[in-house]
């Protein structure tokens, strides 16, 4: 399997301090990776890099094939990005969002058509579609930009904490978005997540992140079975210390 995702040795310094501290990990082509540890250690930087939002220090990052540095341009066309903090506008209906947001990537109407369409069965949202989006609850929000993100069919999704905040059920909604669509497309996903156990259902591989640096990586039921735990929290204690 090819790789659609590596990181070798990744540094990223904000003045005096150091958010990245030699990261290095690969992703398979079809997998689901989680970046999870607590907040502040590294996950969104990462994310960053890999988006080509922000620079590195030292080190490369490759998607697929393809340099984030050098290759900027290119690697755009290839990926999304949903940022953690990432909002609709709220005057607009969840259609006319959609629709804002397919013109962007997609050349011909009925590319902008399908992708919208798309957009609109990954939701779930049926006829709140027609409702302006600051009618719309936090979860409602966020399974319509996690829509948004993978309507276009990137080979990569990068989805910074997609189901934060969210309730039971929203971040329910959202886990099984992301999960059926990998399923039906085979597209690539690279998310960040501070909530472990819900990284631990969703995720083929993590790697555990604290200070800058990852700490162990794996697939989730291999770690807790090396690290003698009952889940993904568990290990984390371990591994850094705390337990």
């Amino acid at each position: 399997m090819s790789l659609a995702v590596e990181v070798k040795s990744l540094v990223k310094q904000f003045g005096n301090i150091r958010a990245l501290d030699g990261v290095t990990f690969n992703i398979k082509e079809g997998e689901i990776f989680g970046l999870i540890g607590p907040n502040g250690a590294g996950k969104t930087t990462t994310l960053r890099i890999i988006s080509t939002l922000i620079l590195p220090t030292s080190g490369a990052v490759k998607i697929f094939g393809l340099d984030v540095v050098n290759q900027a341009s290119e690697v755009r066309k290839v990926i999304s990005y949903l940022p953690e903090e990432a909002g609709a506008y709220p005057n607009l209906s969840g259609w006319e969002y959609l629709e804002f947001m397919a013109k962007f990537s997609k050349g011909s109407a009925s590319d902008v058509k399908r992708a919208i369409e798309e957009a609109a069965a990954i939701s779930g949202l049926g006829e709140r579609l027609k409702d302006k989006a600051k009618t719309y609850s936090k979860g409602m929000k966020r399974r319509l930009l996690v829509a948004r993100a993978l309507m276009t069919r990137p080979k990569l999704a990068i989805l910074d904490e997609p189901a934060s905040g969210l309730d039971v059920l929203h971040a329910y909604h959202v886990r099984e978005i992301i999960k059926r669509y990998v399923k039906n497309h085979g597209v690539t996903v690279l998310l960040s997540s501070h909530n472990m156990l819900e990284v631990e259902y969703l995720c083929d591989r993590v790697a555990l992140v604290n200070k800058g640096k990852i700490v162990v990586e794996g697939a989730p039921q291999k770690l807790k079975a090396e690290f003698n735990s009952a889940n993904l929290e568990e290990v984390f204690a371990k591994v850094v210390g705390y337990a």
